[in-house]
């Protein structure tokens, strides 16, 4: 070769990688719940970590083929999650976890991946009920007084307090809504899990409390900012983040100085428990809410009994 003639040099191809049996079973199945279901995207991406997890534990046993999954390599991995060396998770955690596991091994069974259903055995831990959490009547006055005021911010916290206390909304619905989803004033089109809609009427306090926003502050708050649909605005024009609507209620919550800690859910909470307890119908509260299932809804009912109880054994001579 003469000498300062240039040397082709031959670069191998990056190696490709290779994605296993199981890669292509779990994106299958994630692509199928996206479109079947219409999962939130917070909801999808629980479904990718807990799948993950369970992904890294087959990993640990040699497993990349679904058709190599025992009912054995399932108990093993609940046995993981309680068993962690960075703490264990709860049981409602576990129980979240394993139900991604099962739907996915009930997928590759119906899509003829596999030839038997190994998780179908698999039991959740039992979980304690729960009771949801509500203030009185009067706590939640004593909040939504604490947003009264002529200000932007007062006014626009007043509107958002008011509508979460009407319609029992979700934060993550409320802070999602737009102007045209205030229906004529007189209720709100929410959008809830699944993609699913439903109507919400607006009380008379709700109705006004948003109509001095719209007027009095959403234009303000919308000039400082580019072009947005959203009904509720921060500081620099842009829509309200389900964080900072989070910061808004505690914020309030602490000027009307309750001695408790509340939650966006508390509104939900109370919003379903003071219905309930002025004689409304577990059905016409389910749909209020929005649940998919009455059972969901009945567990307010059991708080409503719990605090006529109390106020039996307070008042009645022969209680006690």
């Amino acid at each position: 070769m003469l000498a300062g003639a240039l040397t082709t040099v031959s670069v191998p191809p990056e190696p490709q990688t290779t994605r296993s049996p199981l890669d292509r079973a779990i994106e299958h199945y994630l692509r199928h719940v996206t479109i079947e279901r219409g999962l939130a995207t917070n909801t999808l991406s629980a479904y990718r970590r807990d799948l993950a997890a369970y992904q890294t534990l087959l990993a640990s046993r040699d497993i990349i083929d679904p058709q190599a999954i025992t009912a054995a390599d399932v108990t093993a991995y609940v046995v993981s999650l309680r068993t962690r060396s960075e703490g264990a998770l709860t049981a409602s955690s576990v129980a979240r976890m394993l139900s991604s596991v099962r739907n996915l091994h009930r997928f590759l069974l119906d899509e003829g991946v596999v030839v038997a259903d190994v998780a179908a055995d698999s039991k959740p831990p039992k979980l304690a009920t729960r009771l949801p959490k509500a203030i009185t009547v009067d706590q939640m006055a004593r909040v939504l007084e604490a947003a009264s005021g002529d200000d932007l911010l007062a006014l626009r916290d007043r509107a958002l307090l008011e509508l979460l206390y009407a319609t029992g909304a979700r934060i993550s619905e409320a802070a999602n809504l737009n102007v045209d989803d205030v229906i004529s004033g007189a209720s709100v089109r929410l959008l809830g899990k699944g993609s699913k809609q439903r109507i919400v009427p607006l009380g008379s306090f709700a109705r006004a409390a948003i109509d001095a926003y719209l007027v009095r502050a959403r234009p303000l708050l919308s000039a400082r900012g580019t072009s947005t649909p959203a009904l509720f605005l921060g500081v620099r024009g842009g829509r309200v983040s389900r964080q900072n609507a989070w910061l808004i209620i505690r914020s309030r919550a602490e000027k009307a100085q309750l001695g408790i800690e509340i939650s966006p859910h508390t509104f939900r909470h109370s919003f379903a428990t003071h219905l309930l307890a002025g004689g409304a119908d577990v059905r016409v509260v389910q749909e209020l809410l929005g649940h998919s299932s009455v059972a969901t809804t009945q567990l307010y009912t059991l708080v409503t009994a719990d605090s006529l109880r109390d106020m039996y054994t307070a008042a009645h001579p022969r209680a006690r």
